[in-house]
This record gives structure tokens, sequence and C-alpha cells, in this order.
């Protein structure tokens, strides 16, 4: 099924683009020299002030009296919704039946709101009525918004409060801090929060609750509207009793942690440090800031292992036409698979939002006007090219609208308001791995240098200048930090993070970007640093799962590497000579393939393999001393796929077994799995990619026999997401994904349940879960 005339609107648009280029500049390339094009640059690309025009900007948010330009969430909903009617909510999330016609509800739904047979007819309200259900929260004194608030979750400490902190960025020109930003939240303590699926016919809808970036929505769209009692507090369908004396208020003061400052005026960003008090229920947490929108996340009751998502790969690569991923009834391809999320999170909350790697795409930094004469220098000239306030300036621009723009954009703001996050670091693609000459460069090392502090700023809250770089026990804000050895290319020590899942479950952060360099992931310091606070965990946890931006067991690309590495690449040679068509398998810094750079960054990498297996060692050391399940969890390769290491087992012939067991049949048998999940967003590889990688699947490794350890891919995509057999390629899925995680509290087994997309740009998805057991053996044995 198919919206009328969808498909053949897509095409005609599709056509009249194809006319021109994507990026001004890049026709200019084939017309004239790097000198020639960077000429061009400096004279059309400056304003009237003689400041480059930068190519990424941002305004702020409106202040509720428009729609914001960048609160269109891409919720399925027709471009122009009949006059007079709400928007529709969210149709059912499909789970178990995968043969079921993926567009049946989707395009039923948009079906539906076209035609505008449901939804409640504002025009038959009374005034009071209509006001009511339309009326916008505002903020008092007013803030004008930049991006927030976004959530992020920290800890529970060892008393069982729960730790995190909120953070908007605002525009100080549109704002009033008098008093400073005040932070409002509150619950019910004896409140059982609980899902309650409205039904209309056959589709169960959700309400999903509205966002400071689309100020005028009181609904998702899909298949039937129902508006919310206004009487009540609400979390979509979770209903809280309102105001009661029973409720626990709390308000916070913003902390001013740091002000940009640019051509466009100053912005501060206020974090608001939260902590509450775990109790016997899972509770709704409701907030607000200067009493404007009322938003909601949950926590888990004190003695619940928390449910929560991980995702990677949040943006689309340089090349790649978002449109394509754009379902019927979407607005924008970055949509679909975030609304997949958010209907699971409203059918069973999600507690915490695991970002494993690119949550945000940052190579666009290349397209900015001041960066240019560098882009286009040569790589010999570009090691002394010198750093100069103009590209100093763009850098700090670019990261900041650039962050700005993404974490308020579409469904994914939804998302980072609704579900506190937890990250780990992304910079540019592959950093660190570069030749040190490029590394050490000036301008290059800027990038990254800050790059990590705006990462720092915006997905971890923290501003090293104002937080201090002691992570003692009582002398950090968050009590998960881990701080390692300063990084060679970041200017800062690396941050990783130690973060309490509930009693049975911690996860741990590994940063693995700050520190590295091509002959180095993490420094021994910073391992010893993880090895250490592991070892104080309670002696209760059961399940370890430690989060790599890059996949630790996945199969090995050693023939492309020393291909990409190979002088005598004749297609690579065709690149660097800037020959027409082949310029983009050189990447835009170092004239290096493209890829090459990605596959140094593997932990199965020539230059990190020694390295990958002493860390598996360590790491199988701290499990069967302490007792605990280690699982890692991966992105990053834009597939889906289940790696395992499990103790070797020997024949009486000396051969190795190579049967692959999901749940070990003896104690000694210790399966560690790496999931690997994502992208969320972004394209998957080309079938014959993933061809190529599931083959490479099936190769025995014997690197770690030594260590009596056997390792290989799981064979878990036996079936396609429409529930068709899958002959090939069972070990590699090349679909969007995410995954959900929850621990079973009957078996106490930690559930990796990878959502793949059953249909490209459709926005449902079905399940592929493995179970990873308790661990079955003593401490120390």
């Amino acid at each position: 099924m198919d919206t009328v005339g969808w498909h053949t609107q897509r095409r005609a648009r599709k056509a009249s683009n194809s006319s021109c280029f994507r990026f001004p500049w890049k026709r200019f390339t084939q017309k004239f020299g790097a000198t020639q094009e960077a000429q061009h640059f400096s004279e059309i690309q400056r304003g009237p002030d003689g400041r480059y025009l930068p190519v990424e900007d941002i305004d702020p948010l409106p202040d509720g009296s428009g729609r914001a330009q960048a609160g269109n969430f891409g919720i399925p909903h027709s471009s122009s919704p009949t006059p007079g009617t709400l928007p529709p909510v969210l149709p059912n999330y499909s789970t178990d039946n995968p043969a079921q016609n993926v567009y049946a509800s989707a395009s039923h739904s948009i079906e539906r709101l076209a035609s505008g047979s449901s939804g409640v007819s504002l025009a038959q309200m009374s005034a009071v009525e209509r006001s009511r259900a339309q009326r916008l929260a505002r903020m008092e004194p007013h803030l004008q918004f930049m991006v927030g608030p976004l959530l992020r979750y920290d800890t529970v400490d060892e008393n069982g409060l729960w730790r995190g902190a909120a953070l908007i960025v605002t525009a100080d020109s549109g704002s009033s801090y008098e008093p400073f930003p005040d932070l409002t939240y509150q619950w019910d303590p004896e409140e059982i929060a609980r899902p309650s699926p409205s039904t209309q016919g056959s589709h169960p809808s959700y309400d999903l609750g509205p966002h400071p970036a689309d100020p005028h929505a009181t609904a998702m769209a899909g298949p039937s509207a129902q508006l919310p009692d206004t009487n009540e507090a609400y979390f979509g369908d979770y209903k809280g009793k309102g105001n009661t004396r029973d409720d626990q208020t709390q308000h916070v003061t913003g902390q001013e942690i740091y002000v940009y400052s640019g051509n466009g005026g100053t912005f501060t960003f206020w974090r608001f440090p939260i902590q509450i008090q775990l109790g016997v229920n899972e509770i709704c947490i409701k907030y607000r800031i200067n009493g404007g929108m009322q938003l909601s996340f949950f926590v888990p009751a004190r003695h619940q292992n928390m449910r929560w998502a991980a995702h990677s790969c949040n943006g689309f690569s340089a090349g790649v036409n978002p449109d394509d991923f754009r379902g019927p009834g979407f607005k924008s391809g970055y949509d679909p698979m975030w609304i997949d999320l958010l209907r699971k999170h409203v059918e069973r909350p999600f507690h915490v939002l695991v970002g494993g790697g690119d949550q945000l795409y940052c190579d666009s930094l290349t397209q900015e006007p001041e960066m240019q004469e560098w882009i286009l220098a040569k790589p010999s000239t570009k090691k002394n090219f010198p750093l100069n306030g103009e590209i100093a300036s763009c850098v700090d621009r670019f990261f900041f609208n650039h962050y700005c723009s993404s974490f308020r954009m579409g469904a994914f703001a939804r998302a980072n308001s609704s579900i506190p996050m937890l990250n780990i670091c992304d910079l540019i693609d592959g950093f660190g791995s570069y030749p040190e000459e490029l590394q050490q460069s000036p301008v290059f090392k800027h990038i990254g240098v800050r790059g990590y502090f705006f990462y720092l700023l915006f997905q971890c809250f923290i501003n090293p200048l104002y937080d201090n770089l002691d992570d003692r026990a009582g002398k950090h804000m968050f009590k998960s930090l881990i701080l390692g050895a300063q990084g060679p290319y970041v200017g800062l020590p690396s941050h990783s993070f130690l973060s309490y899942l509930g009693p049975d479950v911690h996860i741990l952060m590994l940063d693995c970007r700050a520190e590295r360099k091509r002959s180095q992931v993490c420094s021994e310091f910073e391992y010893q640093k993880a090895f250490e606070r592991i070892r104080y965990l309670p002696p209760d946890v059961k399940h370890l799962v430690v989060q790599l931006g890059i996949p630790i067991a996945y199969p090995r690309m050693v023939f492309l590497e020393t291909a990409l590495d190979s002088m005598l690449n004749p297609l690579i040679a065709l690149g660097r000579s800037g020959t027409a068509g082949f310029s983009s398998l050189v990447n835009k810094f170092n004239a290096d393939a493209e890829l090459l750079d990605d596959l140094n960054d593997h932990w199965t990498a020539k230059c990190h393999k020694k390295e990958r297996n002493w860390f598996i060692q360590q790491m199988q050391g701290i499990a069967r001393m302490k007792s605990l399940r280690i699982s890692f969890l991966s992105g990053d390769v834009h597939c889906a796929a289940v790696g395992v290491l499990k103790t070797l087992v020997r024949s009486n012939g000396g051969k190795n077994n190579r049967t692959i067991d999901y749940v070990p049949s003896t104690p000694s048998q210790t399966p560690r799995f790496n999931s690997v999940s994502g992208p969320i967003v972004n394209t998957p590889p080309p079938n014959g990619v993933i061809a190529v990688v599931s083959t490479l699947a099936t190769k025995t490794h014997r690197t770690l026999h030594h260590a009596e350890t056997d390792e290989a891919m799981l064979p878990i995509f036996t079936k396609e997401p429409n529930g068709n057999n899958r002959l090939q390629n069972k070990y590699i899925m090349g679909r969007r994904n995410w995954c959900a995680v929850s621990c079973d509290p009957e078996t106490q087994e930690l559930e990796f349940d990878i959502r793949v997309e059953i249909e490209k740009g459709v926005g449902v998805s079905f399940g592929y879960p493995v179970r990873s057991p308790p661990p079955k053996w003593f401490p120390g044995t």
C-alpha cells in the first residue's frame, strides 16, 4: 500500500534537484584548480561585514508564536492536515508478527488523517474547551532556547539516589535571567506508572506529548486522535494524579557552566542537577523550566533493573540522500527508526538512552568556507598550515550550530528530552587514527580539541574548566566519571563512565577516542583506572556491559586494510591525482584511502590486534574474579551482528570444537557476546559488502586459542524481518536498527533485542533477541 502519488511526487522532487549540486563549491572543483577554487570562495562567501557566511547556521527557537523551524519532527502525517482537527497519535508497535504487512497500519493511519475521518473537531468545542486544548505553556521569565531540554543520566549511588541532569542552551538576547532559570520536577512516590494504551477500533494509540522545538504539538501522528485530559498530569498514556499533597517537588536553579560567543551574540549553557530517591515503584518524573512546557521521564524502582535502548550512527554520511530513507508520511529520513524506538518507549518506558558513537556526524565541517584553503592544500602543506583566528572561530561556530541543529531536530529531540542519555565520545570519523603528522598539525589538532570540548558540553553536560578534572569520590558532580590519561590530540584526559543500570547490571562506557593513536586505543593508565573501579562493584552485580564504539568481536578486514594502504593501489592513485570520478575514494584530510581511517580504528586492525587480545584477557580475568558475565555492545559498522567469545573446547584429538552455544552447558564454557547495533539513521553498506563480511564471518580465528578462548559470529539472522527464510548472510544484517536491552527478573538473563527495520523508511521493526546468561561460577574460580 502507498499514499496516492507519493512516489511520483518524490521522483519529481529528486529530478528537479538533480540539476544543481548539493554543495555549491563542488561544481568548481572540476573547472578550476585548488587555488582558484579557494579564491572563488573568498570572493562569494563573505557577507557585508567581511565575515564568511557559514554553511550551517541556526536561529533560536521561536517563543511559541510560531512553529519552530527545527520542529518538523517527521512523525507520519499528511502535508496538509484537515483544518480544525488535532493530529492523530501513533499506531501500535509491531513486534512479534514479522509476516504482517508492514504498510498496513502506517498507510492506513495516513489515509485516515488525509481524509479527516479521524480526530476530534476543534470547531465543535466551546471556546473554553478550544482554548484549553491548544493552550501553550509560557515560561516566566522568558527563555529563548537554542536547544533543549536535554537529559543525562549519571548513576544511582549506594543510598538509592538517582543522579542526573538537564541541560538547555539559551540565546541571551531573547532571554531574561532575573532570576536565573529554574527547573521544577515532581513525582508521586506512591504512583505506579503503568501503560494504558487507548484503543479506537483495531488501532491502539499513544500520545507522546509535546516538545519545546514543536510548541504547537499536542500529539504525535497516527491512526486516531485523543485529547489529553487537561486536569491530569500525563506523559503519553501514563496517568498521574496531578498535583496532590503526596507529590514530591524539587526546584533547581540553573548552573551557568559555559557561554558561547559568536557573530549572532552570546549563548548560555544552563545545567540543572537532578537527584531522586528511588522507592518501591517505578515512577514518572514531570519537569518544567521556568513554568513552561511539561515534559517527563521515568526512573526505576529501587530494586528494579533498568530497561534501556542503545543506538549509534545517528546521521547520514556525505553523499547520502536522506529522502531515500523517508517512507510515506515522514518528513525526514532521519525519523522512522526513532519513531519506532519512541513507540517502544511508550509501550514500556526506557530509563536510559545509550549512545554508542556517532550521535551526530561532524564531517560536514569540511564544507565551511573558512576551511577550504586548508582542505584544498596539499598534504605536505597541511601539516604546517597556520591556525588563524577565522579558522578557530569557524570550528567553534560549526560545533555549536551543528549540535544545536542535530539535538533539537525531529524525533531524536523528543527522545533526548524524555529518556536520559548516556553517551560515549564521537568526533570526526577516525580521529586519532590518521598519521601523526596530520594529527599534530595546528588546524587538525584544534578540530580535535574543540570537538572533544563540545562533546563534553552537549553530550555529557561537563565543562572541565567549570567542573575541574578530579574524579575522586565527592570531587566531581558526576559520580560515574573515570578520568584517564591526557589525550594526545584533544587537550584533555579521557572521560569514561561506570554507571548503575540496576542491582544486577552496570555499564562501562569506555572512552576509546580521547587517547587514541595509530598505535593504541586506550592508555594503560585508562585501563587500570577502569579495572580498579570495576573491582569495587557490589558483589551481587551479575552483568557488566562494556560499551565500545567499535566491535571487538567482528570479521577481520585485513585484506582490505592491506589493499587500501598500498601505494600501488591504482584507484587510490587516481583519487589523489584529482581524476574526475575517483576523488571520493580518498578523504579530504590527507588524501589517504577514504575507508583506511575507519579500518585503522577497528580493534581487529593490525595496529591494534595485540592491545585487543590483551584487553579481552584482562576482562576475562576480572569476570572470573568478580563472578561477572561481561557483554560487549558496539556500533559504527552500519549493520547488525553478534560476535561471541567463549571457552575453547578441544576434542581428544586436539582439534577445536567449533559448536557455538547460546547458553553454556558447563560453568567453564563462558560466552561473552558482542552485540553490534546500528545504524539507527545512516545507510547500511551495499549488499555486496554485506555478502563479503558475511563470508568472512565464517572464518576460523585462532588469535586467542593460547588463552583457551574461541571466537566466532552467531548466525542469528535466519529469517528476514518480514518472516521469510534467509538463505544467505545469516551473520550480518544490513538494515537500519537499534537495540533494546532488559534483564529478565526470573532467569537473570540480559537480553539484547536488536530491532531491525522491516522495510526501508516505514519505521516499524522486528526483533532479533540474544540472551546473555548470568554467571554460573563462584568468584575466583
